[in-house]
């Protein structure tokens, strides 16, 4: 049943990843009629580019906002899917994984000493401007596979592992990674550096530019595709180690591989974005309640729900204080904290009934 309904969750959610699309671009401190909006992103699609402010305002300064907050969502709820299998929690994230935090450290180290040390003087600039090279994707892919092999290392143990050691583990190197990512700010000297990666690292899509969508949006659908070709063994893992061993799953080698495959995805995402939490953990739960479990239909529509939701989040934190900017990274925080209370409640009775 929940099988057949996939096509239709799939056909809704790009309606309304659609219109979230359409209001991102429409509102905010210059408010935009839908019908001049469409005929502004019409116009670009087929070359007859508009002029004028609304245009510029519309092309230039919104839409590459847009299209990287779903990118990004996409890429969370993904990344948060797959890292529920793998470790066979629902808890799982790449946030309370301490994933996002370790991209942020490597980023981070590489935005004040790195390459990139003298990069622009804004908040947008700096981090646009450091962005554009490899140097921050890959130290975040770095920081990101390193987070969740730590965590994965310290709560796994006598081949179990329980919701409490999976959350205290992530706590842990969350801690650890935010206090090195507090100690190089602090020995960071130029003060609007400090001021760039401070906002980034709350999470923002402010400093979006189109010659910065390619390489989130390559991270995105390739690394998806990947993980869509390996629903099955992901499907396998998720029902239990020993039964997906003894149908011939190399669970070792396979986990190890996909850590890396879905480190890469976060590390990329976040170099662009900052860090960025819940998106992966509210999402795939929701996507399981309407499809099920099975990877090949969650997969797409996780990714779907994550853009959606990241696109809407953004458009909240640009208008709810406007004209002052909430970094989105906040709003994704005041939802999904919550949401997380009641998930840990409901894991741990459930724990406490089995156990």
């Amino acid at each position: 049943m929940r099988r057949r309904r996939t096509p239709a969750v799939l056909v809704l959610l790009a309606a309304l990843l659609a219109a979230s699309a359409v209001a991102g671009l429409a509102l905010g401190p210059v408010r935009i009629a839908p019908g001049q909006v469409l005929d502004i992103v019409l116009g670009g699609l087929t070359g007859e580019r508009r002029t004028g402010a609304f245009a510029s305002i519309v092309w230039d300064v919104r839409m590459p906002r847009v299209l990287l907050g779903a990118v990004v969502g996409a890429g969370l709820a993904v990344a948060g899917t797959v890292l529920q299998a793998l470790v066979r929690n629902q808890l799982a994230d790449p946030f309370l994984l301490g994933a996002s935090s370790g991209a942020s450290a490597g980023a981070v180290l590489v935005i004040v000493f790195g390459a990139g040390a003298g990069a622009g003087s804004g908040a947008g600039a700096g981090i646009a401007g450091v962005a554009g090279g490899l140097g921050v994707p890959f130290a975040a892919f770095a920081g990101s596979l390193g987070a969740l092999v730590a965590v994965y290392a310290m709560a796994r143990r006598g081949g179990a592992m329980t919701t409490g050691r999976l959350i205290l583990a992530g706590v842990a190197v969350q801690y650890i990674l935010s206090a090195l990512t507090s100690l190089v700010l602090v020995l960071a000297a130029h003060p609007d550096q400090v001021r760039s990666v401070l906002f980034w690292t709350l999470g923002g899509l402010g400093g979006a530019r189109w010659d910065e969508l390619a390489l989130p949006a390559v991270a995105l659908l390739a690394g998806t595709a990947l993980l869509i070709a390996l629903a099955r063994p992901l499907d396998l893992l998720l029902a239990g180690e020993e039964g997906a061993h003894t149908l011939g799953l190399d669970t070792g080698r396979f986990r190890a591989a996909v850590f890396v495959l879905t480190s890469l995805v976060i590390g990329v995402l976040v170099a662009y974005s900052g860090a960025i939490g819940f998106v992966g953990l509210m999402i795939p739960h929701a996507a399981r309640m309407v499809v099920g479990a099975g990877h090949r239909a969650l997969l797409p529509v996780a990714a779907l729900g994550g853009a959606v939701f990241l696109t809407l989040a953004d458009l909240v934190a640009r208008t709810a204080a406007a004209p002052e900017e909430i970094p989105v990274g906040v709003v994704t925080a005041l939802v999904g904290g919550p949401f997380f209370l009641w998930m840990l409640r409901r894991s741990t009775r459930t724990e406490g009934m089995t156990g």
